[in-house]
This record gives C-alpha cells, sequence and structure tokens, in this order.
C-alpha cells in the first residue's frame, strides 16, 4: 500500500478557519478528483462533516463519490452507511493493511489533525501550494521537513478568473 496524504496550504502551512477551507480554488478542486477518484480515502469527522451543509447552514457530512470512504472518530457511536468507520490510527492502518493490494494508493485528505497524525507514516504527499498568506487561519498543517521529503513532481497553476491565487502542484516523496 502507498499511504499518500493531499492538501493545500498556504504560504505558512494555513489550511482552514472554523472547518473550512480558506479558499475557493476550483482548479485545486479538479487536481484533487482526478487523483483521489477510484481511491481509498482517510478523513477525519469534521472534515467529513464539513462536505457538505443543509438548508440552515449545518454540517452534515457528505462521503465523497467513487472512493472508499474511512471516517476517522473519537465519537464511538458515529455512524455513516457507506463509510467505514475507525477510532484510531493503528485501527486505521491495520484495516488498510488488511483491505489493500500492496500497489494500491490511499490518501490521507485531512483535516489538520488528522494530517499530524498520518504525516510520519506516509510515503508521498501531494501539496497544493497557494500563494498567498491567510493570517486569520486557525488550522495548520505539519511543516513538510525537508531532510525527510524531496520534491518530485512541480506543475505551476497562475492565477485566473476561476482561482485567485497562483498555485503550484508538488508532489513530494520520502527519501
Amino acid at each position: 500500500m502507498i499511504l499518500s496524504i493531499i492538501s493545500a496550504i498556504g504560504k505558512n502551512n494555513e489550511l482552514g478557519k472554523k472547518n473550512d477551507l480558506l479558499w475557493s480554488l476550483p482548479a485545486d478542486m479538479k487536481h484533487f478528483r482526478e487523483i483521489t477518484r477510484g481511491h481509498t480515502v482517510v478523513m477525519g469527522q469534521k472534515t467529513f462533516e464539513s462536505l457538505a451543509t443543509d438548508e440552515n447552514g449545518v454540517q452534515v457530512g457528505k462521503l465523497l463519490p467513487n472512493r472508499r470512504n474511512i471516517i476517522l472518530t473519537q465519537d464511538l457511536n458515529f455512524k455513516k452507511e457507506g463509510a467505514e468507520i475507525t477510532y484510531s490510527v493503528d485501527e486505521t492502518i491495520d484495516l488498510l493493511k488488511k483491505t489493500t493490494k500492496e500497489d494500491e494508493e490511499v490518501f490521507i485528505i485531512g483535516g489538520g489533525m488528522i494530517y499530524k497524525l498520518f504525516i510520519d507514516s506516509c510515503d508521498k504527499l501531494y501539496i497544493t501550494h497557494v500563494d498567498e498568506s491567510f493570517p486569520d487561519a486557525e488550522i495548520f498543517f505539519p511543516v513538510i521537513n525537508e531532510a525527510k521529503w524531496q520534491k518530485n513532481k512541480i506543475e505551476k497553476y497562475p492565477k485566473d478568473d476561476l482561482n485567485k491565487y497562483n498555485l503550484e502542484f508538488t508532489e513530494y516523496i520520502k527519501k
């Protein structure tokens, strides 16, 4: 199994605020969909809940289509039809080892705490670097230690009418 993280981060590793992203970047969302489609995604319960809101603005969650969804939570009563629920990093990794082929890629998709818990176990990082600082951010991605991670591929995406910031899609591999 290839364990990978996928995320978009600001210049200072910013991820979000109040359980939501700091930006709307269609190019990054397309990149995310193309890379993760057909694969297993692992997310925390808060990230899952942030994926959809009801008519009153309450976060209700949504499974990502065309993917196997695993939700990591500390809430022993949490259930979501169509998703697999785990309660620890070790349980998640054990489940993945038992149910994932050796050459299959699995994606950790957030949030901040989940990235911190898994980063040392990962083989690859797919990071969209957003060329902007967000001083009101509350959630941050862990520091990418350049002694452990090597940039493997970089694709620049200039800002346009739909994407307010310059982006850099970067793939890192563990040294």
